[in-house]
């Protein structure tokens, strides 16, 4: 589950960051705000890669999927993005579990076989 999960937050990170230049040319918005604001977003990204097998770090990783689809405020095409992103968080969590049970049962299989 880490690699996928950590592939999809490594990718947020980028999309955060193009999300960030886009927000700049809005007149309405201050630059230093802007970039508090991203730098903080891409920096949980970035920080999360080494905490989601934790406790708790799977329900992060969820609070972050619905700030960045609330980031679709002020930049609108962060919707689209959000809810996709999302997708592949919920992609990355389900499918990565699943992967982790597999490898847990080839190990127990593996473990037996060199038993006997």
């Amino acid at each position: 589950m880490r690699t996928l999960c950590a592939s999809t937050l490594i990718g947020e990170f980028f999309v955060i960051g193009f999300a960030g230049l886009v927000a700049m040319k809005d007149p309405d918005l201050a630059t230093g705000t802007v970039w508090t604001v991203c730098g903080i977003a891409m920096f949980l990204s970035v920080a999360l890669c080494g905490v989601i097998t934790r406790p708790g770090g799977v329900a992060l990783g969820w609070a972050l999927q619905i700030l960045l689809i609330a980031s679709g405020v002020f930049v609108p095409m962060m919707f689209l993005l959000g809810v996709m992103f999302a997708a592949l968080w919920w992609a990355s969590v389900h499918f990565g579990r699943k992967v982790d049970e597999a490898r847990a049962r080839f190990a127990t299989r593996a473990e037996r076989t060199d038993a006997v």
